[in-house]
């Protein structure tokens, strides 16, 4: 075994949260090491999920969108035998091309790299075994661990990879099933359900809750449902399964709790995911799991153990890859003592489902706990003439005011181009914008951007209904 290398932060795990800590580590010039298991870095993220699903549904939304932007005058229908991953043919480019930009910006910011498993020796020393046998050590003034998840497979749930599957292995089907039972209402189970009820799949989608995504603004999820099930899917919301079983010969079985029995070709099990604890050795480092399998951390994502940090899946929801980013940042920056900037509410959460949803800030819900009351201005897509050039006359985006319709406080967005087009409305939070600068400025026409006047307007329209108060007598 070698002498141990010192350095100033190594991160375990080369997802995005891993990348993101690394990168602002050797850019605030400390010596930063990244330690990923694979053969190469991206995590999950690239490998099995983020990547790989949003190539799916940028091929669905082309072959439906031909169909719906030429007027219904071009008809477009997939064949019955149609592999999936003829659906997905630019996916390793995708991938490689990802793969390239990642590793050459970690060379640029001078962050080592040392590929193998993890685990911890104690607080400072961490031992990395390679796939060749070998054992070296590295010791960091700083560490992150960032070791990312994998699918959660219920003892009740028998996946076996063939006919009941989880989100790792759902784009491993050869063919494009007739029927699909999706449990869970989570955004990896929301993203795959749409997508594959886009593309002619009979969807079932089975979860406890009473709505899908219930952290995302409620009349977002209702379009969601709403358009889920306009392409023929079913949501079963506030229903219990029971058991699921592969009957041996061309289905799966689901019987719920209150007796109905849902049948499909194939199942996906999105019933949440599992940190990546179980080789690194955390009690070695004075650290121990929740009830819950994570990593528990303060505000500044600090573990108990005061120079540990925590980021990503690994701390559990929301588990989107733009906040695990931010939470790498975040980390570093409290580490090294800098000002983190941006508070984390302002961070934007972007679903891929079919319609896109996306929201920063707050909510109508969440203003009115906070401020005690808000208003919220709409702009239908509908309105809005590339709305109606582009087909996408469903979409809808919202902005939330103070009581007094002058102070932005959040932005909801739903429709194609939801997640890019909720940005402008970022840099308004970030800037401390009032709504009406997005009166008194012009935007593109015809885009999508011109909601944010429409959706201003309409709140200014509401602060002149709104009566003003009388005045306090003896005042």
């Amino acid at each position: 075994m070698s002498d141990s290398e010192a350095f100033d932060v190594v991160v375990i795990g080369g997802g995005p949260a891993g990348q993101h800590a690394a990168v602002h580590a050797a850019r605030s010039g400390r010596s930063a090491l990244l330690i990923e298991r694979e053969a190469s870095i991206g995590g999950a993220c690239v490998a099995r999920g983020t990547i790989p699903s949003k190539t799916l549904r940028e091929t669905a939304l082309a072959l439906t969108g031909f169909k719906r932007k030429s007027g219904d005058v071009c008809q477009m229908s997939l064949g019955e035998d149609i592999q999936v991953a003829s659906l997905m043919t630019r996916l390793e480019q995708v991938v490689s091309a990802h793969q390239r930009y990642m590793q050459s910006q970690l060379a640029r910011d001078q962050v080592q790299m040392r590929h193998g498993r993890a685990r911890f020796i104690d607080a400072h020393t961490i031992e990395i075994g390679g796939v060749d046998g070998s054992r070296r050590r590295v010791s960091g003034a700083i560490i992150v661990i960032a070791s990312g998840s994998r699918p959660r497979s219920p003892a009740e749930i028998p996946v076996d990879h063939a006919h009941i599957l989880d989100s790792d292995s759902i784009l491993s089907m050869t063919y494009l099933p007739r029927s699909l039972t999706v449990l869970g209402a989570g955004v990896i189970a929301c993203e795959y359900a749409s997508i594959f009820a886009s593309l002619g799949t009979q969807v079932t989608m089975i979860d406890k809750g009473e709505r899908p995504l219930a952290f995302l603004d409620r009349e977002l999820t209702t379009r969601f449902v709403e358009a889920f099930t306009a392409m023929g899917g079913r949501f079963l919301g506030k229903r219990s399964t029971a058991s699921v079983a592969w009957d041996g010969l061309g289905e799966v079985v689901t019987r719920l709790q209150d007796g109905e029995e849902v049948r499909s070709e194939k199942l996906l099990c999105a019933l949440g995911r599992v940190a990546n604890l179980e080789n690194l050795d955390i009690g070695k480092a004075g650290l121990t799991p929740t009830d819950r399998g994570l990593i528990k951390v303060n505000d500044q994502l600090r573990t108990s153990v005061v120079h540990i940090f925590a980021v990503g899946d690994v701390i559990g929801p929301p588990s989107l890859a733009s906040s695990a980013m931010d939470q790498g940042r975040r980390a570093m920056c409290h580490a090294l003592g800098q000002d983190p900037g941006v508070p984390a509410e302002l961070i934007p959460v972007g679903i891929y489902s079919i319609p896109e949803m996306s929201q920063v800030g707050l909510t109508s819900d969440q203003a009115t706990e906070r401020h005690g009351g808000c208003l919220v201005g709409r702009a239908p897509f509908a309105e809005i003439a590339r709305g109606q050039i582009a087909a996408i006359q469903d979409g809808l985006l919202k902005l939330v005011t103070d009581k007094a319709g002058k102070r932005l406080l959040g932005v909801q967005v739903v429709g194609e181009g939801a997640a890019e087009l909720v940005a402008i409305g970022q840099m308004a939070l970030i800037t401390g914008q009032d709504v009406d600068v997005f009166i008194s400025n012009t935007f593109n026409f015809p885009t999508l951007a011109e909601g944010y006047r429409i959706a201003a307007l309409d709140i200014a329209h509401q602060r002149q209904q709104v009566p003003t108060p009388a005045p306090v007598a003896g005042a």
